[in-house]
């Protein structure tokens, strides 16, 4: 695998990557409808989210030299015994970071681990309009599986939130229940898995990494 501190990596999220999680999410939170909440998370709050996420399901974060520049997460799509096989997934980039294949390289991923533990369909939640989110999810094959109109209030105004949807993997017969996450930690194929999504990565990362940098600065300031 390449080394974390040179080269882009895809890894599973550790508590030291909740500062750079926030610092992608938080914005999100403030200045947009795309996440419905509306106080950013605390630093420690997204640490214990990731932990919970990693109890059975992935959460990953694409980094290069210690910048957090992307991360993607499955988690439970209803607690009911027959969704079990069902998983909602998220993909948050770095505004500095697109078109370099972060969000690509994160799903396919992501996908890849979900495959190994067995899940079957992924769905995926979208604030309308969003021609960006729609086109991305898209190309991986998702398709519209139907929308709730006027679900949400935020920023003096209702929004539609459309869901759409990935088959992972066909299955036939009765499937085996998916495997919690910590038992694939062993697993070669998860390693290999993780390495051949690092190497998605646009390797051109100096000038975006100093932007970072310089963003993170302004916020301190």
């Amino acid at each position: 695998m390449q080394n974390d501190l040179m080269a882009p990596t895809v890894r599973l999220a550790g508590p030291q990557d909740a500062a750079g999680i926030r610092a992608i999410y938080a914005p999100i939170v403030r200045e947009t409808p795309i996440s419905f909440e509306t106080l950013p998370p605390s630093e420690e709050e997204m640490s214990g989210r990731v932990a919970k996420t990693l109890a059975r399901y992935p959460w990953l974060v694409c980094t290069a030299r210690e910048r957090v520049l992307g991360y993607a997460y499955a988690g439970e799509h209803s607690g009911r015994a027959a969704y079990q096989w069902s998983v909602n997934v998220s993909v948050y980039v770095h505004a500095r970071c697109r078109r370099l294949g972060v969000g690509q390289a994160l799903y396919d991923t992501l996908f890849a681990i979900l495959r190994l533990q067995g899940f079957v369909r992924a769905f995926a939640g979208i604030t309308l309009p969003n021609e960006a989110s729609v086109g991305f999810h898209e190309s991986f094959g998702f398709r519209a599986a139907g929308k709730f109109e006027q679900v949400g209030y935020k920023m003096g105004a209702w929004h539609d939130v459309g869901y759409w949807q990935l088959t992972i993997q066909p299955v036939e017969g009765t499937p085996a229940p998916p495997r919690p996450l910590p038992l694939l930690l062993n697993d070669g194929k998860l390693r290999e898995v993780l390495s051949a999504g690092s190497n998605k990565v646009d390797c051109n990362i100096d000038e975006v990494v100093a932007a970072i940098d310089t963003d993170l600065l302004s916020q301190a300031d």
